[in-house]
């Protein structure tokens, strides 16, 4: 076990039938509007992760865990983070998951981490969120399961 980060993480997609989708306002860097996403621990599987950092960025306990939507990323680390990670590490694999939400439920976010959260349409969403990757995932995993 080391006390490192593993460059390993989840994107997780929450959103609603009516296309609202889940934002969370990290607490830094301020003004970074992103859904929920988390590094995965030591030993643990992508879909184990996607579940727990639902359950920690939201308070919401689902009864059906997120799923794998078929898309990934490789991100550069920002040089700023990288000490987190072990000695080397430069870039961070993401898998994207899905979870739908029955309406746009209230939250509990984790103020360590986030300081809002909000639910907007899909199109101000997009726009809203602040990755590239964060974008793209709403951009070619939602229209797709919601047909």
């Amino acid at each position: 076990m080391t006390q490192h980060k593993r460059p390993e993480s989840v994107l997780v997609l929450v959103y609603t039938p009516d296309a609202e989708i889940l934002i969370l306002e990290r607490r830094q860097p301020a003004g970074f509007f992103q859904s929920v996403t988390g590094s995965l621990n030591w030993g643990e599987s992508h879909a184990e992760a996607a579940w727990r950092e639902l359950r920690e960025e939201t308070g919401l306990d689902p009864r059906q865990p997120p799923r794998p939507c078929g898309l990934e990323a490789r991100f550069e680390i920002h040089p700023d983070w990288r000490h987190r990670f072990p000695p080397g590490t430069e870039t961070n694999h993401e898998t994207v998951f899905c979870w739908q939400a029955p309406s746009p439920v209230p939250v509990q976010i984790n103020p360590d981490e986030h300081v809002s959260w909000q639910w907007l349409p899909f199109d101000r969403a997009v726009a809203r969120v602040s990755s590239w990757s964060n974008r793209r995932g709403l951009l070619q995993v939602i229209p797709m399961v919601l047909g």
